[in-house]
């Protein structure tokens, strides 16, 4: 005979447990908390956060986290709040959304991907998906790397970092063979134009570096 206490909460089962109906709006509660939500996304998701905004702002606000909808780019996303946006009696909350650090190569590369997506949308105001063949950019991503003469390890270099940036939301592939990859939208919101000329003058100082190490 088991010798578990009854007010062992390990004895509790499910038919004891009343579970609340999810609200209106909870699977896209779940898939912003999954990342950014496109209006091509499809289920319903970006109707679903249009119709229930107002309840989503509140319940993430309660988290510390700012809902974000871009109705112009049809997409919406969370971000922390800043320390500077937050009245000072605000309590400490902890940080649910943590800024991913980037190396070299995978910050090197969300500038040649968001060089790409500016030329795209000023060019071509037909298509909503820019795709870039992986080929295209590997010449662009050669010259912050003009020691790195093979240029085998420097495709799989290139496509390595592709898949991490994938990992991060900022790409997704679009063919295997050859390669060639979405550019997400998002990386509009995480890199704004107003940034880009530092950043890039800021790798220009790196490689320059790295140079002079070298040699």
């Amino acid at each position: 005979m088991s010798n578990q206490s009854l007010d062992d909460p390990q004895s509790t089962t499910n038919a004891s447990i009343k579970f609340p109906q999810p609200a209106q709006w909870s699977l896209a509660a779940i898939r912003l908390m999954q990342g950014v939500v496109y209006r091509d996304d499809g289920d319903d998701l970006w109707e679903q956060i249009l119709r229930c905004e107002t309840p989503l702002t509140e319940y993430f606000a309660k988290l510390g986290l700012a809902l974000v909808v871009d109705e112009v780019e049809t997409m919406a996303y969370l971000r922390q709040w800043m320390d500077d946006e937050l009245p000072e009696e605000y309590p400490v909350l902890p940080k649910l959304i943590r800024r991913t650090p980037l190396n070299f190569e995978a910050t090197l590369l969300c500038v040649l991907l968001r060089d790409e997506l500016r030329e795209y949308e000023e060019r071509d105001v037909q298509n909503e998906r820019c795709i870039v063949q992986q080929s295209r950019l590997l010449p662009l991503w050669q010259a912050f790397f003009p020691d790195f003469d093979d240029e085998v390890k420097r495709f799989r270099s290139l496509g390595a970092t592709l898949r991490k940036l994938e990992e991060l939301k900022f790409v997704r592939q679009f063919e295997k063979e050859p390669p060639s990859w979405e550019i997400l939208r998002i990386i509009k919101a995480r890199l704004p134009l107003s940034d880009l000329e530092q950043l890039r003058n800021r790798l220009l100082d790196e490689v320059n570096r790295r140079k002079g190490i070298a040699e």
